[in-house]
């Protein structure tokens, strides 16, 4: 006489593994025609609609390659609808500094990347090298030394940005760590 098992479906937390369930599963296949693989990933099948297409993960990228948030709207349109997408969002961004930490490899932000490429920096340039290409640099363009030049204002302003952003990089930085 065989031994008896005891199940793996008893107590809490579950003993089995999620998804090792016995019962059979339904899997949706993939939207594309001729496609076996599971659609797991959902693809609107219009703007602003809530029916969807669900695609295998290839299908949904070759998809959402050629999608186009704004098609046949006018310029207008575009404006507006961009204008009141990033009102709705701009409460995340105003809040992205009660983020628990960054990506947490060292990366910069876009920010940052465009103040490094404005002093022509390297991205893993430090806080040292900033400092010295800002003074080479705001030297040569400094309103003192090229009075009434507004190309040469105008890039001071620049490096004096960039140079401020890093600043404050460096600073929350120091503060974190």
């Amino acid at each position: 006489m065989p031994k008896a098992r005891r199940s793996d479906d008893w107590g809490f937390p579950r003993w089995r593994p999620y998804g090792g369930s016995r019962e059979a599963t339904n899997v949706r296949i993939c939207d594309r025609h001729g496609c076996e693989e599971p659609g797991d990933c959902p693809a609107p099948k219009a703007p602003n609609s809530p029916e969807r297409w669900m695609f295998c993960q290839s299908h949904a990228a070759e998809y959402n390659r050629k999608w186009d948030y704004f098609e046949g709207l006018d310029k207008a349109e575009k404006a507006a609808r961009a204008k009141s997408e990033q009102a709705e969002s701009a409460g995340y961004a105003e809040a992205s500094h009660y983020g628990w930490a960054g990506s947490g490899d060292g990366s910069r932000s876009a920010d940052e990347m465009r103040a490094l490429d404005v002093l022509e920096l390297e991205a893993d340039a430090d806080f040292a090298a900033v400092k010295k290409a800002y003074r080479v640099k705001a030297k040569a363009v400094h309103p003192d030394v090229k009075p009434g030049d507004k190309e040469a204002a105008e890039e001071f302003q620049k490096l004096q940005l960039s140079y401020e952003v890093l600043k404050a990089a460096e600073e929350r930085r120091e503060w974190k760590g």
